[in-house]
């Protein structure tokens, strides 16, 4: 009985008379129910009491139904809004769906649609809020050295961490910009015998070209013009652990030279010192570039190259892993969450929607970038459309078929209608809001599609 009375139900209507009856319809459901008799209080109540249902009567004194629908929506997005009117229009109904309304129903109330149209929502947030505590569940298994992920392509780069970090003294990585090199660089290190030792990082495209010899192995004083002490280098400093070089492709060749060296003697020679030190550090080497390219162009050392991707993991692209994109939001929500100091539960499912049909060009760093503009910028307990960026709200839709270039128009609505009915489990309330019809005309798109299939 926990569980039925954490579902709350808000009613706001300036009728009180309509208020008691639907207290008195709903009362042996099991849902904790609130009124408001007018649109400021049932808004202080959504903002305190976050319900997820509001049985909303379009016709309130003082201010327009479907801009109090609007306010709602953006107070939050995550509760369920049965639109309740005595006057019933196609066109209303099917507006209000698209601004974000669950259901439509008209008065005089029927206890017993009423009730049918309230339960049916009553089960989805309990499915939710089951989902979530799985969710929960699941991202803590999916956590692997702070990373996340859980489909194929992601499980074989964990398992091939597990496996080479005891052993490796270099290793390469690979991947596009923003697919977490640096994440996977630092797993290596902690799993590795040299994790009590440093971590040093150099990052071969923000390094001037005239000072990597100095970054890398250090100078005595007085060996080039501004020298005025000795300097440690990054080897040096790195000695018992690991240096992560990143965006090693961007390295000059004289000093790529010069690493060969340091790697195949584990010796560094400081510039200007004649002595060599001995060092023991683990190379982990990162890019974003073809490097076998430039070999061929001779802006790379195929020796170097080889020494280096003794062992080689290429990370995927997120285009490539879609099916980790609900943990890793959740990830990100949750950490933006702690940090902001706000209490943000999750994301819309028309949210998370739009950002599966994005294509993520910059990788998970683009995905983390959005969603913690989102959640700095939200007033809600849930991120919806609105708090996303105006390029993934206001972009077209991709075509996720190819054989749908020559169907006609009717035909590829009723794919997709039958494609984010059966994402969504069959529910058709859930699928009729994200597709922003109503649910009859998802029937009738989906009914007629299964007509022609069984003819």
């Amino acid at each position: 009985m926990a569980n039925e009375a954490s579902i709350t139900l808000l009613a706001i209507d300036d009728d009180p008379a309509s208020l008691e009856l639907v207290s008195d319809a709903l009362e042996q459901t099991g849902l904790g129910i609130l009124t408001a008799t007018d649109a400021q209080t049932g808004l202080n109540i959504i903002r305190e009491k976050r319900p997820e249902i509001v049985l909303l009567d379009l016709m309130i004194p003082g201010v327009k139904g479907m801009e109090l629908l609007d306010k709602i929506v953006s107070i939050a997005p995550e509760a369920e809004v049965i639109l309740v009117t005595g006057h019933y229009s196609t066109d209303s109904a099917v507006e209000a769906i698209r601004k974000g309304a669950s259901d439509y129903i008209t008065k005089p109330l029927s206890i017993p649609n009423l009730r049918q149209r309230v339960g049916v929502l009553v089960e989805e947030a309990r499915r939710r809020q089951s989902a979530a505590r799985l969710d929960s569940e699941l991202l803590r298994a999916s956590e692997f050295q702070r990373m996340v992920g859980r489909s194929p392509a992601m499980m074989d780069v964990f398992a091939r961490i597990r496996r080479v970090a005891p052993h490796f003294r270099t290793i390469l990585i690979t991947g596009d910009t923003g697919t977490g090199k640096e994440l996977v660089a630092r797993a290596l290190h902690q799993l590795s015998p040299a994790q009590s030792g440093p971590f040093a990082v150099c990052n071969a495209s923000a390094v001037v070209e005239t000072l990597f010899e100095s970054e890398l192995f250090g100078h005595k004083r007085g060996a080039f013009t501004g020298a005025i002490h000795d300097k440690i280098g990054l080897f040096e400093y790195a000695d018992g652990g690991s240096l992560f070089l990143d965006e090693i492709g961007d390295m000059p060749l004289a000093t790529q030279t010069k690493l060969l060296r340091v790697l195949q003697t584990q010796e560094v020679q400081r510039v200007g010192a004649i002595e060599t030190r001995k060092v023991d550090v683990r190379v982990i080497a990162a890019t974003n570039r073809p490097l076998r390219t430039l070999i061929a162009e001779k802006q790379f050392r195929e020796d170097l190259f080889y020494r280096l991707s003794m062992v080689e993991l290429k990370l995927p692209n997120l285009s490539e892993r879609k099916e980790d994109l609900a943990l890793l939001v959740q990830h990100f929500i949750r950490r933006f969450a702690e940090q902001y100091k706000k209490n943000i539960h999750g994301i819309s499912d028309r949210g998370l929607m739009l950002l599966s049909r994005y294509s993520w060009p910059g990788n998970v760093r683009e995905l983390e970038n959005v969603l913690g503009n989102a959640c700095m910028m939200t007033e809600a307990e849930t991120i919806g459309v609105r708090d996303l960026p105006d390029y993934l709200i206001s972009r077209p839709a991709e075509v996720s078929t190819d054989d749908e270039e020559d169907l006609p128009l009717a035909e590829v609505e009723r794919r997709h209608a039958a494609r984010v009915l059966a994402r969504t489990g069959g529910n058709k309330v859930r699928a009729a809001k994200i597709l922003g019809i109503n649910r009859a005309t998802l029937a009738r798109l989906v009914d007629d599609r299964r007509s022609r299939d069984e003819s």
